[in-house]
C-alpha cells in the first residue's frame, strides 16, 4: 500500500508528536534574520539616511570603520526604541573589546541616548545587540518634539587596532505609545532580591533558534538542548506585568579533552525591545558548569525611572530573550561536541494589570503576553519562534508607512519546536523514515484485520 493510497483512504494522517533533533547535530546554523526583513543600505551621512519604520525589521551592513546613519520620523508623544544586532562572520577575528554603539540624535545633533555592547570574554564571534531610544513623558527634557531623528550605528574597536571584517546588521525599531494619564518619575518600591530557587524536574526537549526572530518559546520548567562551539542559540520567555524571570543555563560534562576555558558559556538576556538586561558566564574544564542570571525585579512600567540598566530594562511585559553562546575555544580543548544544555526557567509573582496606553505599539502586542504566547511556551506547545511577538513581526498593514528601500528576504533558520505534528495529505509527498514505516505497518495490519472481520461477517 503506497503512502498516497493511505492518505487518500484516511483523508489526513497525523503522526504522533516527537521532539525535534538537536540543532547541534549538524553545522552551526547562521544567524536567522526575520522572515519579512527588508534590506537597506546605511548612509555615510544624515542627508542620505533611509527611513526606518517602527514595527518593521531591517537588514544592513556595518563596516569595519565609520558610522552608518538611518532616519526616524517620530511624533511628539510616543517613545521609540531602536535595537541593532551585529553579526560577525563565523571566521571573524574578534577580541573582548570589539563591540557596537547605537545612538539616537535629533535634527540638531543632540544625542537622545546611547547604548554600547561588546563581544565579551569568550573572544568568540557571535551576535551582540545594543539599543538607543527617544523617550517622552515626565523626566525627559530633550528630544521631545515631533520630527526627524537619526539612528547612528558604529563599531567599537580597541584603540590602536583595526578590523577588516564587515558585520551583518539587523535593526528593529519599536514604538511605545504614551500613557492616557501622566506617569510619575518615581522608581518602583523595593523588591525581593533573594535568588529564586531553581526549577527541578525532568527536562523537556526544546530546540533553540538561530536569532531573535525564530527564538524557541520556553515557559517555566526545565528544558534540554545541545550546542556546538561557536554556536548561539536563542530562546524567549513570556513575562507578564508584575512577574519575575530567573534562569540558569547548565552545560553538561565532556567525555574527553583537558584544560580550562576561562569564559566558555555566555548567557545574555534581552527585553521585548531587544535591549540587553543582564549577562552571565561560566568557565569550562570538562566538568559540568552553570551560569545564572542575577535576581531581577518584577516587570513594572516604573522600572524605567530606576537607576541602573538591569532594573530599568525590566520596563515592558512581553517576550524576554535568552541568547546562549558557547565559545569557539571550547572546541579546541574538548572537541566539537555537541555539548548538552539544561535551561531552568522560573517565572514567579502575581500578574497585574498593565499600564493604560493611549494607543497601540508597533509592532502590535509587543508589550503584552497573549494566550497564544503562553500556549507556545508550554512543554507541549509548538515552541517554534515566528517573530509573532517581537520587533519586526507586525504585518505590512500594522506598521506605518512603507519605510526604507528594497525587499530582500533574510536568511531564516530551520523550523523550531520541541514537538511537532506531521500531517500528510493525499496531494502531498513526504520522505519515509523508520518511524513512518513502522506506523504505516501497524496501520496496515489493523486495517487488514478489520477488513477480514467485516468480510467474515458477511459470508
Amino acid at each position: 500500500m503506497t503512502l498516497v493510497t493511505v492518505a487518500a483512504l484516511s483523508g489526513t494522517l497525523t503522526l504522533p508528536a516527537r521532539a525535534a533533533p538537536p540543532a547541534a547535530d549538524g553545522p552551526a546554523v547562521p544567524y536567522a534574520f526575520a522572515r519579512d526583513v527588508r534590506t537597506v543600505e546605511g548612509a555615510e551621512d544624515t542627508t542620505d539616511a533611509v527611513r526606518l519604520d517602527p514595527g518593521r525589521t531591517y537588514r544592513s551592513t556595518l563596516p569595519a570603520a565609520g558610522k552608518r546613519y538611518y532616519r526616524l520620523e517620530l511624533d511628539a508623544t510616543s517613545s521609540a526604541y531602536v535595537s541593532a544586532t551585529a553579526v560577525p562572520g563565523a571566521g571573524a577575528q574578534v577580541t573582548s573589546s570589539d563591540g557596537l554603539k547605537v545612538s539616537v540624535q535629533d535634527a540638531d545633533g543632540t544625542t537622545c541616548s546611547t547604548g554600547t555592547t561588546h563581544i565579551g570574554p569568550t573572544q568568540s564571534p557571535h551576535p551582540i545587540a545594543a539599543w538607543a531610544s527617544r523617550e517622552t513623558g515626565p523626566g525627559h527634557y530633550v528630544c521631545k518634539g515631533a520630527g526627524v531623528y537619526y539612528v547612528v550605528v558604529e563599531r567599537r574597536v580597541p584603540a590602536g587596532e583595526t578590523s577588516a571584517d564587515d558585520w551583518d546588521l539587523e535593526l528593529a525599531p519599536v514604538s511605545e505609545p504614551a500613557l492616557r494619564e501622566a506617569d510619575t518619575t518615581a522608581p518602583p518600591a523595593a523588591w525581593e532580591s533573594a535568588t529564586p530557587e531553581p526549577v527541578l524536574g525532568d527536562a523537556a526537549p526544546r530546540e533553540g533558534g538561530a536569532g531573535f526572530a525564530d527564538a524557541a518559546a520556553l515557559g517555566q520548567g526545565v528544558w534540554r538542548d545541545a550546542v556546538k562551539p561557536g554556536q548561539t542559540l536563542f530562546y524567549k520567555v513570556p513575562v507578564d506585568w508584575g512577574r519575575r524571570l530567573s534562569a540558569t543555563v547548565e552545560m553538561g560534562s565532556s567525555p574527553g579533552g583537558d584544560g580550562y576555558v576561562g569564559t566558555a558559556l555566555a548567557v545574555s538576556l534581552y527585553n521585548p525591545a531587544r535591549a540587553r538586561v543582564d549577562d552571565a558566564g561560566a568557565g569550562y574544564s570538562g566538568a559540568q558548569t552553570s551560569a545564572s542570571l542575577r535576581p531581577l525585579p518584577p516587570v513594572d512600567y516604573a522600572n524605567r525611572h530606576a537607576v541602573g540598566d538591569r532594573t530599568s530594562a525590566m520596563r515592558f511585559a512581553g517576550w524576554y530573550y535568552l541568547a546562549v553562546h558557547l565559545g569557539t575555544p571550547v572546541g579546541e580543548r574538548f572537541g566539537e561536541g555537541p555539548f548538552g544544555l539544561t535551561l531552568r526557567v522560573r517565572v514567579s509573582g502575581t500578574p497585574v494589570s498593565g499600564p493604560a496606553y493611549a494607543g497601540r505599539s508597533a509592532p502590535r502586542d509587543v508589550f503584552e503576553v497573549t494566550a497564544e504566547d503562553r500556549e507556545a511556551a508550554a512543554p507541549d506547545g509548538a515552541g517554534n519562534g515566528d517573530g509573532s511577538a517581537g520587533p519586526g513581526a507586525g504585518s505590512a498593514d500594522e506598521a506605518a508607512g512603507s519605510g526604507g528601500e528594497g525587499g530582500e528576504a533574510g536568511a531564516v533558520g530551520p523550523e523550531r519546536g520541541g514537538s511537532r505534528t506531521l500531517t500528510l495529505v493525499a496531494a502531498g509527498g513526504i520522505g519515509t523514515g523508520s518511524a513512518l514505516v513502522l506506523w504505516l505497518g501497524l496501520w496496515t495490519v489493523v486495517a487488514r484485520r478489520r477488513a477480514r472481520g467485516r468480510w467474515a461477517g458477511t459470508g
